[in-house]
């Protein structure tokens, strides 16, 4: 859950450089061109206005000069990021009135365990969510995948407005090697593991950080909450809850859901007004189908 932790954390990108840009030779086509190697496009999932003016004081030591009562967007990609592409001048933010937003640095902290690089937060000026909210988010630089496939220059998404709540953008299997059992959490961008006795695991994505209304960690309850249908080899299809909840105490906006049962699962559903977003938003209701591949 992006909930602005702000620990010093020496491999995050804290940029502010321009875009990258490769040989100004290229061509636009289905695919992208860049410095003589041809790579798919890649897409946004989610582009979620999460705070407005409301960055804590400590953002600027810990996040970003100026960073203190800015504003904060986590903007979420279909692969990982290769993060030595990964600029502040990449982002072009778009307001109701056509101006454009100043992004001042881009990290992907706190989302930085194994198979979450794919959050990037924005923090600058954006607009105003009363009268000139931010409406688009663009990359316009060549901001490339974590294995150089994939090119997510000219991608772009609709913003999700400030008053709504967190949902879930992305959930996928997570193979056995990032389960790490039985490894607590902490607050520098590294969360807990699954327990023993997991048999498989499935990483949810949510648009924006999420917690429970009075500040601390989903617990129990948000655990039975979560249902997920898993379906058998014969073809029927069974509603479970994760037996432990994972990925918790680093403050980003994934979860781990461990479980201790064997088959397919086909999609991921929790019920509103359980957790709140930074600007204290409720979650509506929300469900998402499990894909093994990396698109929308």
């Amino acid at each position: 859950m992006l909930t602005f932790i702000i620990p010093a954390f020496a491999g995050c990108s804290l940029l502010s450089r321009p875009a990258n840009n490769f040989p100004a030779n290229e061509t636009q086509t289905d695919t992208t061109i860049a410095d003589g190697v041809t790579r798919v496009q890649g897409q946004l999932l989610s582009a979620f206005f999460g705070l407005d003016n409301g960055l804590p004081l400590g953002a600027s030591l810990g996040i970003c000069r100026g960073g203190a009562k800015a504003d904060g967007m986590p903007v979420i990609f279909n692969h990982e990021l290769d993060i030595s592409t990964l600029q502040a001048g990449d982002f072009r933010v778009v307001t109701k009135s056509g101006k454009i937003g100043d992004v001042y640095c881009v990290t992907l902290f706190p989302a930085i365990d194994a198979g979450e690089l794919r959050t990037a937060l924005l923090v600058g000026e954006f607009g105003s969510a009363a009268t000139d909210p931010p409406i688009m988010v663009e990359i316009v630089g060549h901001l490339l995948s974590l294995d150089k496939k994939v090119n997510f220059k000219s991608a772009k998404i609709e913003v999700t407005p400030l008053a709504l709540g967190p949902t879930l953008i992305m959930t996928e299997p997570v193979p056995q090697t990032q389960w790490q059992l039985g490894k607590a959490g902490g607050p520098r961008g590294s969360g807990s593991g699954c327990p023993a006795g997991t048999l498989q695991a499935v990483r949810v994505i949510w648009a924006g950080g999420v917690e429970k209304a009075d500040g601390t960690e989903p617990g129990e309850t948000e655990r039975r909450l979560y249902q997920i249908t898993i379906s058998q080899n014969d073809g029927s299809t069974r509603l479970i809850s994760p037996f432990a909840l994972a990925d918790l105490g680093d403050g980003d906006n994934n979860h781990l859901l461990c479980l201790d049962q064997l088959g397919t699962p086909r999609t991921v559903a929790f019920p509103a007004g359980h957790l709140v977003d930074p600007n204290h938003d409720l979650n509506p209701d929300t469900t998402i189908m499990v894909t093994t591949a990396t698109t929308p």
